[in-house]
């Protein structure tokens, strides 16, 4: 019995560290002050290895990134794709964005 329970507790501190292993980015993607459309493709690149994603019907998105450092999130939007530059951390970062025309030409900045 006491044996049973030592693999149980291990297995769970494993459980529980694995996620401690990875970096979650998320934010939310607007294009002005109104979200963008579900399905919008969201792409993270980090040393030489991509993360892809899309929004949901409230402009939302999730990426589980393994690695850790500078980054580059692109968006698939109207035929373009804009990126940004941020940062992967041991635990969550938050990056609310939001998508400017000037000329024709989408880019990205931070809300």
């Amino acid at each position: 019995m006491m044996m049973k329970s030592v693999v149980v507790v291990a297995f769970l501190v494993a459980l529980s560290a694995a996620p401690a292993l990875a970096g979650e980015i998320f934010g939310t993607l607007s294009e002005g002050t109104k979200p963008v459309d579900a399905g919008v493709k969201v792409e993270i690149s980090i040393a030489g290895k991509s993360y892809a994603g899309e929004t949901d019907k409230f402009g939302s998105f999730r990426l589980i990134v393994k690695e850790k450092g500078k980054c580059t999130l692109t968006v698939r939007y109207k035929d373009q794709s804009p990126s940004f530059q941020l940062v992967s951390y041991d635990k969550a970062a938050r990056y609310d964005l939001v998508l400017e025309a000037t000329d024709g030409k989408y880019s990205l900045r931070r809300k």
